[in-house]
């Protein structure tokens, strides 16, 4: 039987599609032209679900037939049955049809077991990747989240394809000033894809700031949202619409080892491309360049948040039109990083916090940048500006972040925040890369002992530094 005449039996991915619509059957079914039972039969699985009702439900709820079509049961059964051969379960003599059972009508329990079995798989590597990597070496990290911030950083931030994407969508639209382009981009949602966007009240939103109703096609924002968030919310979803192919294709080509780190990608990249739709590359890294990297004025000409800022000042790495090469960290009160782009040059360790003697936590105006210099064990100086970010918008958040950009310090005559800074001579705070890892001897700011050291403790005296260590 030829691919394209197989059955398709999603019942599963039919029934959470209703449930993500929060609609019963009844509703889909008046909706799209069927009796309930027939819809009732589908979602069981007692029915293959034909072309004509793939269509019914693209042109109806707006979603791509591909992505509703990929992984389906055969090859969730395929991976399943993979799994249950295992020699730690291979004795149990799983049936294939039991197996196929679970994979049709229980995805989500397939799911769940695939991500035990890559879980399990990683530890039974470890010893002997251990061994190979040798002491002091960290193991690899293979969470979503971890393997983005790798992807990332293997691309340098900079996406070309997209950059060029979203910049000529940008001159489609043609409006530069904030709110002006925010009106465009409302009327091409709209007038191309049908889609509205509306701000309700905070509540109605119960904790979601922004959210798509693929059932009425309307961008719901929150009453909370900034103009920049909604600016910036907006452009996500017209990129969304727009540049989908563009967005999959990067996705593909990254090569993302399971479901969790290919949706994440996906977000990732949207919101790439939407700061590159508000910032447009050319028109942006000039505006950067005359004005110095201006942080609050930059933030006021294209209207986006200080963190909407600093992620696009780290991805100009336009091939002939590069701007500086900035890294950029985001950290919380208690000095944890929820995000960071390591860039060309880190002074920090690539695992872990900051150093504490890095104080740019300890920002405290949106408005006002705080510059440091700072000169790490090997001599390397990095000038960072920090900017404190407003409230998330939750009214119970309690926590405060601070978002910063660093370069090297031979950049400084590029940076207005730098003037009045003998970037070569001048007094640097002198930081390490984490205290765990930092041979500084002396540091009374020290939080924790070198691990590459012994301690050097002695009940007779007590030293400036709270973890005194040998010298060898």
């Amino acid at each position: 039987m030829a691919t394209s005449d197989r059955k398709l039996y999603l019942g599963p991915k039919l029934r959470v599609l209703r449930r993500e619509l929060g609609i019963n059957q009844t509703r889909m079914a008046e909706e799209l032209g069927v009796s309930p039972s027939y819809l009732n039969h589908l979602e069981r699985n007692q029915r293959p679900l034909t072309a004509q009702m793939l269509l019914r439900l693209a042109n109806t709820y707006d979603i791509d037939v591909r992505d509703f079509v990929a992984g389906s049961a055969e090859g969730s059964a395929s991976e399943l049955g993979e799994i249950l051969s295992d020699a730690l379960v291979r004795d149990i003599g799983i049936a294939r049809d039991e197996v196929l059972e679970v994979a049709e009508n229980y995805p989500g329990v397939s799911e769940a077991i695939a991500r035990f079995y890559r879980a399990l798989s990683d530890l039974r590597r470890l010893p002997g990747e251990a061994e190979a990597r040798g002491p002091g070496t960290p193991a690899p990290l293979h969470a979503p989240v971890d393997w983005l911030r790798e992807t990332v950083a293997r691309a340098g931030n900079h996406f070309a394809e997209l950059d060029a994407a979203a910049e000529a969508l940008a001159g489609e639209l043609g409006e530069e000033e904030p709110a002006l382009l925010q009106a465009a981009i409302r009327a091409r949602l709209k007038d191309r894809h049908a889609i509205g966007a509306q701000v309700v009240r905070a509540d109605v939103l119960a904790g979601t700031l922004r959210h798509y109703d693929m059932h009425r096609r309307r961008v719901l924002l929150s009453e909370r949202l900034p103009a920049s968030g909604r600016l910036f919310a907006l452009a996500y979803q017209l990129c969304a619409q727009e540049l989908a192919d563009a967005i999959a294709g990067q996705v593909a080509r990254a090569t993302p080892p399971d479901e969790d780190s290919r949706r994440i990608a996906g977000i990732a990249l949207t919101n790439y491309a939407a700061a590159a739709l508000v910032m447009p590359y050319d028109r942006f890294r000039q505006a950067a360049e005359q004005t110095r990297h201006d942080l609050p004025l930059l933030r006021a000409r294209f209207g986006v948040s200080a963190e909407q800022l600093a992620h696009r000042l780290t991805s100009l790495g336009r091939t002939g039109a590069r701007g500086v090469p900035f890294f950029m960290v985001k950290l919380h009160r208690a000095g944890i990083v929820s995000k960071r782009f390591d860039g060309e040059a880190w002074p920090f360790a690539r695992f872990g916090g900051t150093c504490p003697r890095w104080d740019a936590g300890d920002a405290r105006d949106a408005e006002r940048v705080q510059t440091r210099l700072i000169e790490t064990v090997e001599g390397q100086r990095f000038l960072t500006f920090a900017l404190a970010l407003p409230a998330t918008g939750a009214p119970d958040a309690r926590g405060r972040a601070v978002i910063a950009i660093g370069c090297e310090a031979k950049h400084a005559a590029r940076l207005c925040h730098a003037d009045g800074i003998d970037a070569e001579k001048g007094e640097a705070v002198g930081v390490g890369p984490t205290c765990a890892l930092c041979e500084r001897r002396g540091c009374p700011d020290r939080a924790l002992p070198p691990v590459t050291r012994a301690l050097d403790l002695h009940g007779y005296e007590r030293t400036a530094s709270p973890y005194p260590f040998r010298r060898v």
